[in-house]
């Protein structure tokens, strides 16, 4: 990957990130009721705001990114090819079920449905991106996506989790997601060797 690549995937993972955080944005109020603006100033904070949220989403889903490509890297030079898959899909279940009983063990809380639908949004999204790099790659691209969109996410989204508030939970994870299948799907566009 040259500089130049670097720097086109990280402005295009930013416009992902922010397009992602409006719509989500936008979605959730309307879901909610709407608030009450009381001029132009208020809908042009209001997007600000959404837009630059999405930016900083998409920074930190780049960090989780760079740091699943060192840590991928790592497992390949230690493990084997498929001791590394293996300990990549039962850190993938871990991460899930940790993700599903999070707020249980964390809070006290039992009957959290909305963990049960987070761990089943992000399982689904998860599955179909996979399934769509595997269709553009090859069937072994299947158990590093999963890890990574599954894995990392629920990594990148632990912080968050903690506020207790579904909505700010929404606001968080699409995006994420949004930019962590974005980075995914084109990775080997990005480091395709070009032979002359």
């Amino acid at each position: 990957m040259t500089l130049r690549k670097w720097f086109k995937l990280f402005w295009e993972t930013l416009l992902v990130g922010a397009v992602a955080s409006i719509i989500t944005g936008i979605g959730l109020q309307v879901a909610s009721g709407g608030i009450s603006f009381n001029g132009f100033y208020d809908y042009v904070a209001f997007f600000v705001i959404l837009f630059g949220y999405g930016m900083l989403a998409s920074v930190y889903s780049q960090l989780g990114f760079f740091a699943y490509l060192i840590l991928n890297y790592m497992g390949n030079g230690v493990f084997s090819k498929k001791g590394w898959q293996y300990i990549q899909l039962v850190l993938t279940v871990l991460a899930l079920l940790e993700l599903l009983f999070f707020r249980t063990f964390v809070g006290g809380e039992s009957g959290k449905w909305s963990d049960l639908v987070l761990g089943g949004v992000i399982l689904i999204v998860s599955v179909a991106v996979a399934y769509f790099k595997a269709r553009m790659t090859n069937a072994s691209a299947w158990i590093p996506t999963l890890f990574f969109l599954i894995a990392v996410t629920i990594i990148e989204i632990v912080g968050g989790l903690k506020i207790n508030v579904d909505n700010a939970t929404a606001l968080l994870v699409i995006p994420l997601l949004a930019c962590n299948a974005f980075q995914i799907l084109i990775l080997h566009r990005i480091v395709v060797n070009k032979k002359s």
